[in-house]
């Protein structure tokens, strides 16, 4: 069936959003092939290239990607017969007009990316309708098409197309952020610490933009024996691999300490967890592992590469533990030992852990001094004399750091708090611990502010 628009080709057209030459290829069998786009008044600019098809076949042959948009008559004799689906016939439509409108499948399966234009006759609105709500992007009566109207409805066409496609995008993403960070938040540690006198508090927060979870990594858990088991550790690197790798090392440490395995034992072992399961040699992590006495006043420290922790105890300032006998990165040496060494924690105390994500930090007017540990202990004494404790001190000192930093941090960081507050076990008159729970990771909680 002929389509009446000009004779005239490729002149300028009314100008688009993007000012950029379009190209429409129509499907008709017009035997004359006289399609064109004639002279419009509007400002130039904008050129609209044709090229015609006289069927399926045809179609797919010329149909590249600088083709912007296809008109295609629904009126086609469908001397190409669409492919047909797994049921053997095209696919059926809401109304039940499948065969008139299987050129028109057929167009949007090969054409996913293109915008499509729906011609028809005037007497049949209904099926101009089904073909927009088919998938094409607009329709056109044959009687009442013009140059103008060709016109105006390529560029709607093709700019509700760029619409589409990127509100699909933007949905496609929002779905895989909400799944990855339904996935995230369940990999994060929840601190298994019931019956214990011990109050824990912590703070994480990845270096990867809009993710939840980074290469650090850290856990608690309180053994039938009452001891209490801190970790805190570090996988070099920030993307989705380091971030896999830290959580296996976390449910592995778990694993380990509640079969029995401490120290160096322990540490071995997750070395061989690392070497097998990282990507390459040039893998490592750092680790700290804290191991609390039932009594609470005693504790091994085991360090692997990572910075020591900090402990405050009542009366004192805050200062780092012991680290001159500490042992290599997991992952560094094949042999490597890590010895425990036994250190006094005392009846009232704060113990804290972290990664170096909060000590790398840049301070100072130019930007190129690092906080270290050094500044980080006097922030967190002062951070103690203004009475704080707990997530508060916490959320307090990640956020100092973030502005000493000048924004956000690229390196992740993880900060976990022990407390013991040996007057209120006191109080409690030496009866069996209660179990309280744990607030999650980042959430303020009404946790018990260390005794200093």
């Amino acid at each position: 069936m002929p389509v009446p628009v000009p004779q005239q080709r490729a002149v300028p057209a009314a100008e688009t959003t993007h000012g950029a030459d379009l190209t429409l290829l129509v499907i008709e069998d017009d035997p004359t092939g006289t399609v064109a786009v004639p002279e419009l008044s509007a400002a130039a600019g904008t050129r609209v290239r044709i090229r015609t098809a006289r069927n399926l076949t045809e179609a797919g042959r010329l149909l590249t990607d600088d083709v912007d948009c296809i008109l295609l008559d629904l009126a086609l004799p469908l001397g190409a017969e669409p492919r047909p689906t797994a049921a053997g016939t095209p696919p059926e439509t809401p109304s039940g007009r499948s065969d008139e409108l299987a050129a028109l499948t057929h167009v949007l399966r090969i054409a996913p990316r293109h915008a499509v234009l729906a011609l028809t006759a005037e007497d049949d609105a209904e099926l101009a309708a089904e073909a927009v709500r088919v998938g094409a992007q607009d329709y056109l009566f044959r009687g009442e098409l013009d140059a103008r109207l060709l016109s105006r409805a390529i560029r709607y066409a093709v700019e509700r197309k760029r619409a589409d496609t990127a509100q699909h995008q933007l949905t496609e993403s929002r779905l895989r952020a909400q799944e990855n960070a339904r996935l995230e938040r369940g990999l994060l540690p929840t601190p298994l610490l019931d019956g214990s006198d011990l109050s824990f508090a912590a703070r994480y927060r990845p270096g990867r933009s809009r993710a939840l979870l980074g290469g650090d990594f850290y856990d608690t858990v309180r053994t039938p024996d009452g001891t209490v088991h801190a970790m805190i550790g570090d996988v070099c690197g920030h993307g989705p691999d380091e971030a896999a790798l830290g959580v296996e090392l976390r449910i592995a440490w778990r694993a380990l300490t509640l079969a029995g395995l401490c120290g160096d034992q322990l540490l071995s072992t997750l070395q061989q967890v690392l070497e097998h399961e990282r990507e390459s040699e040039e893998i490592f992590a750092t680790l700290c592992t804290v191991d609390i006495a039932p009594d609470g006043r005693r504790a091994g420290l085991c360090l692997a590469g990572h910075p020591a922790p900090l402990i405050a105890r009542r009366g004192q300032p805050a200062q780092l533990l012991p680290y001159e006998d500490g042992g290599p990165a997991l992952g560094l040496l094949p042999r490597a030992r890590w010895p425990r060494r036994q250190v006094e924690l005392g009846g009232s105390w704060s113990l804290m852990m972290y990664t170096d994500g909060l000590i790398e930090g840049r301070v100072g007017p130019t930007g190129t001094q690092r906080l270290g540990q050094d500044g980080m202990v006097a922030m967190i004494n002062a951070q103690l004399d203004r009475g704080l404790g707990g997530e508060e001190l916490l959320e307090a000192a990640v956020t100092h750091v973030r502005e000493l930093n000048g924004g956000e941090l690229t390196d992740d960081v993880a900060v976990l708090l022990l407390d013991r507050d040996q007057e209120r076990i006191r109080r409690r008159g030496g009866s069996a611990p209660r179990s309280r729970p744990v607030p999650a990771p980042g959430r303020t909680a009404n946790a018990q502010r260390p005794p200093l």
